[in-house]
């Protein structure tokens, strides 16, 4: 016995490092027909260790300090040896989770990931977005500049809103009547500590659910339904450890490319990754002329927009933009389909999903604009259509006429 197989064989009587490494990779059977929709998941990991190591390089040199903190990420640009470089690359890793998530959970949308017995995977995935939502915002404001303050000085009134809570809320929120020092700490604070163990706490669990019933594939077929009756071992299955860990490198490299090509060519994407008004320091005394979110919020923030306000008060919008994303949770129980892969649905789910990405998408860009009467109306319509996409679903799923599904995974 080599040097190495005793190391490891004191490790494992004192850790079950072989055991885990066997039940999560080597011995972890994934369907043999995953595609390109399945890199995504590997991916939003990546973008999470991308920025951890980042963020911990930036607090190095950032203050949290109303006087100090733009200051302090124009010394990271210019001063700090590579510095540039790891804010080029924490920014434009911002957006780049969200394009990864987004394209995560329209994978789910297509093959019906959240269907039994995988609710409990959607739902910590659902959580897991709205907290990577809540921690890019709170990182939004670390910059100090006029977009930053603006966007988070809007946002955090939105609270307000809210009956009998909101304006209680929204001071505690700020930790001030306005968007001040106070704010700064209690977001850096909730950024850099809170939120990252909330959202890895939550990814465990998405990642433990998911090998407990295993993963779902193309057709929507339960693999561990045709095992071998000796070996016990799905005949649709292969190890995901070497297969998928290998193929997972080719959506790695890819993905770096693209990333690299951004922070190194085009970093601020023009204004879309990092907008122009956030390299000028912050001016409470001075509103930008039109304060957007960032892409990522922006089909959230046009529902809010589209709905008129009630006697004054703008609680019908914030209620529709929550309802927006609460729905999420319930799309396991919503679907009544008999098939779960899109492969084998009828012509009413792929027209709703379809009309369903046009109006998230429209809805993303409309955000962006400044509004007017003719993008008002245009962000309504899509705004039915966000909502009857999932008020609707159990008519169209169950009255929609579905193809027989294979015994077996067809490749």
């Amino acid at each position: 016995m080599s040097k190495m197989q005793k190391l490891l064989g004191w490790v494992d009587e004192r850790f079950p490092l072989t055991a885990n490494y066997k039940a999560h990779l080597s011995e972890y059977y994934a369907p043999k027909n995953f595609n390109f929709w399945y890199f995504f998941g590997s991916l939003a990991l990546l973008v999470l260790v991308i920025q951890i190591l980042t963020g911990i390089f930036l607090t190095m040199n950032y203050k949290p300090d109303s006087g100090l903190a733009f200051g302090a990420v124009e010394y990271i640009m210019r001063d700090v040896k590579f510095g540039w470089l790891i804010r080029y690359m924490h920014s434009t890793g911002a957006s780049m989770f969200f394009v990864v998530v987004y394209l995560h959970m329209f994978r789910g949308l297509m093959y019906g990931s959240y269907r039994k017995p995988r609710e409990l995977i959607w739902i910590f995935g659902v959580l897991i977005y709205l907290v990577l939502m809540a921690e890019a915002f709170l990182g939004y404001l670390l910059p100090w500049g006029q977009m930053s303050f603006w966007g988070a000085q809007v946002i955090v009134n939105l609270f307000a809103a809210v009956p009998v809570i909101g304006p209680d809320l929204a001071i505690w929120i700020r930790g001030d009547f306005v968007v001040s020092d106070a704010t700064l700490n209690r977001f850096f604070a909730f950024h850099v500590i809170a939120m990252p163990l909330v959202l890895i706490g939550l990814i465990v669990a998405h990642l433990i659910a998911l090998h407990e019933v295993g993963s779902n594939n193309p057709d929507g077929i339960e693999i561990k339904k045709n095992k071998d009756p000796v070996t016990h071992i799905p005949l649709d299955g292969i190890p995901f450890h070497p297969y998928y860990t290998v193929k997972d490198i080719l959506g790695v490299v890819v993905f770096l490319m693209v990333f690299s090509a951004i922070v190194f060519f085009g970093p601020e994407m023009g204004g879309y990754f990092l907008e122009a008004n956030n390299f000028i320091p912050a001016n409470p005394l001075k509103t930008p002329p039109h304060i957007a979110p960032l892409w990522y919020f922006t089909p959230f923030y046009a529902i809010l927009r589209a709905v008129p306000p009630l006697f004054g008060s703008q609680f019908p919008g914030v209620a529709a933009m929550g309802a927006s994303i609460v729905l999420l949770f319930f799309l396991p129980w919503l679907d009544r389909s008999k098939v779960k892969s899109i492969r084998y649905r009828g012509w009413l789910y792929k027209f709703w999903l379809t009309l369903f990405v046009i109006s998230f998408v429209t809805l993303g860009y409309l955000g962006l604009l400044a509004p007017t009467e003719t993008a008002t109306l245009i962000a309504r319509i899509c705004g039915v259509i966000y909502f009857a996409f999932f008020i609707l679903m159990p008519w169209y799923t169950k009255v929609d006429k579905t193809k027989p599904v294979p015994e077996r995974v067809t490749g």
